[in-house]
């Protein structure tokens, strides 16, 4: 092998990847070394005979879909995180980032950068921008034919620092430029029912309020949510909250110790997870009586909302609640996600390997994790309670997310937003039929009142 073969290998992740984890467990090092032997191999015929000759960023990437296939093939949670999608990860895990606060995707029609929505009180609210405004610079590098993360990277930087959108208006004809000065941004992981049209910061948490039932959305397990959701309950108790639904429904994850805060918040005593790691060892969690919100539970029930795509963290809070009889199950069979990730920094400090490390199992005893030989006939994930589950169609599917989603659509501060005509429609009459299930039956649980036990 040449050279020059050899030394644009020894810069790519894979051996840094194949290098760190080399330990006190691993096989001998003469083993290593021949299967880095055989990657070093392929890349150097690849890089002698391929069609055409490849660059530095075409034999960067192909290392790096080397290692996502191989660890892609361990299973679907394990991945490699180079240094862009390391950042990314951090963002998400953090839940705050420098930036201008937009939710940003492509237009259907023109594939130009558009704004979907801009967040309550961030720069990009402040400036005016509302859903359906066209980006056509970031700074002084046109969007045309650029990906939304591509955007986001440039969009993303330092709070205090200064960028400027090359930006077409809702119901305009004219490009304009708009600067903006970037600030910290927090992701919101907590919402409510509905805004309040008068503070659109301000959520109503009281989905019924005849009966003083509340609602609380919960998107994703990052740092803040936690706090966030106990801020939340609080805020629902004060309006005069009586029973509660926490809809978890698309939920995908997080934190795994969120998902033990979170269940903790609601329990007094009991079991909340365990996990088991490939020695049969593993770490339990036990809920405390200090700091339990939203009781007496006899007196305050409660329902969690769940469909096929609630996953991990959120599998562990329904789990949690429901097996310690805090809580009904209310929707679909999640989405049997029951395994736990651990990140491990490679050598190089900029880049990671995220691997499975251990499964976790349910306060009784329960393994839902859907592997992929399981069949639907298995027993994985977690089910809705006894006469609680809900039979969902395509379009019971598609309405409930343009629903959702119109919570995240800020208009502008502008007092006369323009209308998007391409903005997704959704039907007004549509009902939500796993909602509707929790109303009815927590109405029937307050009509009731807490069950007597015989002395």
């Amino acid at each position: 092998m040449s050279q020059r073969n050899l030394a644009w290998l020894l810069v790519v992740p894979a051996l840094v990847l194949l290098g760190a984890v080399i330990s006190a467990t691993a096989p001998p090092p003469e083993k290593d070394y021949k299967l880095v032997r055989t990657v070093v191999d392929v890349l150097a015929e690849v890089d002698k005979n391929y069609v055409r000759e490849l660059t530095d960023d075409d034999k960067k990437k192909l290392v790096e879909d080397m290692i996502h296939g191989g660890l892609s093939r361990l299973d679907p949670h394990s991945t490699y995180f180079n240094e862009e999608d390391l950042q990314q990860f951090t963002t998400d895990v953090e839940g705050k980032f420098g930036g201008i606060g937009a939710y940003l995707s492509l237009h259907p029609q023109l594939q130009i950068l558009m704004v979907d929505s801009p967040m309550i009180g961030t720069p990009a609210f402040e400036a005016g921008l509302q859903s359906g405004d066209l980006i056509y610079k970031i700074d002084d590098k046109s969007t045309e034919n650029m990906r939304v993360d591509e955007a986001r990277a440039l969009i993303k930087g330092a709070p205090g620092t200064k960028l400027v959108l090359n930006v077409l208006r809702i119901g305009s004809q004219k490009l304009e430029d708009v600067p903006l000065m970037r600030a910290e941004i927090k992701i919101l992981a907590v919402r409510g029912f509905a805004r309040y049209p008068s503070d659109w910061a301000k959520w109503d948490y009281l989905v019924d309020k005849e009966n003083k039932i509340a609602l609380i959305r919960l998107s994703a397990f990052n740092e803040h949510t936690g706090e966030e959701l106990k801020a939340a309950v609080q805020e629902a108790e004060q309006a005069g909250a009586k029973a509660m639904i926490l809809d978890m429904r698309s939920n995908p994850g997080g934190l795994l110790s969120q998902a033990v805060y979170i269940s903790d918040l609601f329990l007094t005593s009991g079991k909340i997870v365990s996990t088991k790691d490939r020695t049969g060892t593993g770490r339990k969690w036990e809920a405390k009586k200090e700091g339990t919100v939203f009781e007496p539970a006899s007196e305050r029930p409660m329902a969690v909302l769940i469909n096929s795509d609630s996953a991990s963290a959120s599998e562990i809070v329904a789990a949690a609640l429901q097996d310690n009889g805090r809580a009904v199950i209310v929707g679909e069979r999640s989405y049997g996600k029951g395994s736990v990730q651990k990140v491990f920094e490679l050598s190089d400090r900029k880049s990671a390997v995220k691997l499975t490390a251990e499964v976790w199992l349910t306060p009784n005893g329960k393994n839902i994790h859907r592997w992929p030989t399981s069949k639907i006939t298995d027993d994985w994930g977690v089910r809705p309670d006894d006469g609680l589950e809900v039979k969902l169609n395509f379009e019971d599917r598609r309405q409930h997310i343009l629903s959702v989603n119109q919570l995240d659509k800020i208009k502008s501060k502008s007092e006369t937003p323009k209308a998007n005509p391409d903005e997704p429609k959704y039907d007004p009459n549509y009902k939500d039929k796993i909602l509707e299930k929790a109303l009815e039956h927590l109405r029937k649980k307050l009509a009731t009142g807490p069950e007597r036990k015989p002395s």
